[in-house]
């Protein structure tokens, strides 16, 4: 389905953040790899948590929920055999489940998203793996891939973390359970280390001894662990609150939105500290966070790498600031589910932004009278487009019909829903 954007002066409400899709899938992961019940309280509900729930019944785990919580009894370090494992679009998900699949005999991760997902690469993963005794048949590096498993040694591992850091991440949940210990060595440069912050994070409440190097290039794992069985409790959600509070920054608005820990590892807590430097009145205390937002902005320099998931709704900001903003260090976002520079930027322009791109940068002149709008664009299946457009959208001078737009489930099931309560005008169309 589409959505047809209106222009919108002003958003005033308040909104509870939705719980950290990152988080979720993590602790989701370890529950299932804990050999008793735990419980995790307020998770995610989006396509990608729901891939991950999927996926983890489908290999033994006993997964039960309720409005407040879900309940797992896992399978530990034995899933049971399974033929065939589907991913949805959710690549983090899958990048997590072809490490674990190594435990089992033969698992094939089907491709239903041959136009976003499909296109994604795995080469460094899949190359760590095969060097662990495990045999992987795929296409180029892409889905549909076949893991032949039940064996996988410990030992040194190498990996590649120039183009993702899920790669390093999926290994670091497999090797505990190796009867060997490991030593794994980060190739080249790591992309995203806040986001493998998180999972050192989650691993460490689960019970798991990692030693690792303070430059994150460098892990320890001894082998023989086992995951323990804990209660969680998922914390509010930074990436797609962002893309509130950048509509919040660029209206006349007054916005309150609640469960955005202060002191959250996520990185893309730092839209908070974007916006303030862009001159946007806000104020953030006791896990709230309150936009006064009066449209006028400032240009700013900003290194992506640590809040990637929240760059493109900076961009959206930055499309109104006065003066000309630089994002720099984002290769990383030409490699999601879909070019988040390319493909981003040319739907930008058709709005009427003034944007330019670089192999790792984004630059966008910003338009402070705003842009014509008026034009049909396409969200190339990704939830982070969808919502930073719709930013856009609401300072056009006529409307924006955004194609697919239901692709926003994969993280914010209901943020055209919040927006709606804010104020803005958003509608659904066949």
């Amino acid at each position: 389905m589409d959505i047809r954007v209106t222009p919108t002066p002003r958003l005033a409400g308040d909104i509870q953040a939705l719980s950290s899709k990152n988080y979720t899938t993590r602790y989701l992961l370890v529950a299932a790899l804990a050999e008793g019940t735990s419980t995790i309280y307020h998770p995610a509900h989006s396509e990608d948590s729901d891939a991950m729930r999927r996926c983890i019944k489908a290999l033994g785990a006993d997964v039960q929920e309720d409005d407040e919580k879900i309940v797992i009894t896992g399978f530990g370090h034995r899933p049971v055999a399974v033929n065939e494992l589907d991913v949805g679009n959710a690549g983090a998900v899958l990048r997590f489940l072809m490490a674990i699949a190594a435990l089992c005999p033969d698992v094939t991760f089907v491709n239903r998203y041959p136009d976003s997902l499909g296109k994604r690469p795995h080469d460094d993963l899949i190359e760590a793996l095969q060097a662990m005794g495990v045999e992987v048949e795929h296409h180029n590096g892409r889905l549909p891939i076949r893991i032949r498993g039940g064996n996988p040694h410990g030992g040194k591992i190498r990996v590649s973390g120039n183009v993702s850091s899920q790669y390093l991440s999926a290994l670091l949940f497999l090797t505990p359970l190796l009867e060997q210990d490991s030593e794994i060595e980060v190739l080249h440069d790591l992309k995203s280390k806040i986001v493998v912050g998180q999972t050192l994070e989650v691993l460490e409440q689960a019970g798991i001894v990692v030693e690792a190097s303070e430059d994150l290039m460098r892990y320890r794992v001894p082998g023989g662990q086992k995951y323990a069985a804990r209660e969680y409790i998922v914390q509010g959600d930074y990436p797609g609150s962002a893309a509130v509070l950048a509509a919040a920054a660029v209206t006349q608005s007054d916005v309150t939105i609640h469960r955005l820990a202060e002191r959250s590892k996520q990185g893309e807590r730092a839209i908070v500290d974007v916006l303030r430097t862009m001159g946007v009145p806000l104020t953030h205390a006791n896990d709230i966070v309150r936009v006064q937002g009066n449209g006028r902005l400032q240009a700013l320099e900003f290194d992506g790498d640590a809040a990637t998931d929240a760059v493109l709704a900076m961009v959206a900001a930055a499309v109104f600031a006065e003066g000309t903003s630089r994002f720099y260090n984002v290769e990383n976002l030409r490699y999601k589910e879909c070019d988040r520079i390319t493909d981003y930027l040319a739907e930008l322009r058709r709005a009427g932004a003034e944007v330019e791109e670089r192999q790792s940068e984004i630059i966008v002149h910003g338009r402070p009278q705003g842009v014509a709008g008026g034009v049909t664009i396409d969200a190339h299946y990704d939830h982070r487009v969808i919502m930073a457009l719709t930013v856009v959208g609401l300072r056009a001078d006529a409307p924006i019909r955004i194609r697919d737009a239901h692709h926003v489930a994969k993280s914010y099931p209901i943020f055209f829903d919040h927006l709606q309560a804010l104020g803005a005008q958003v509608e659904w169309i066949n």
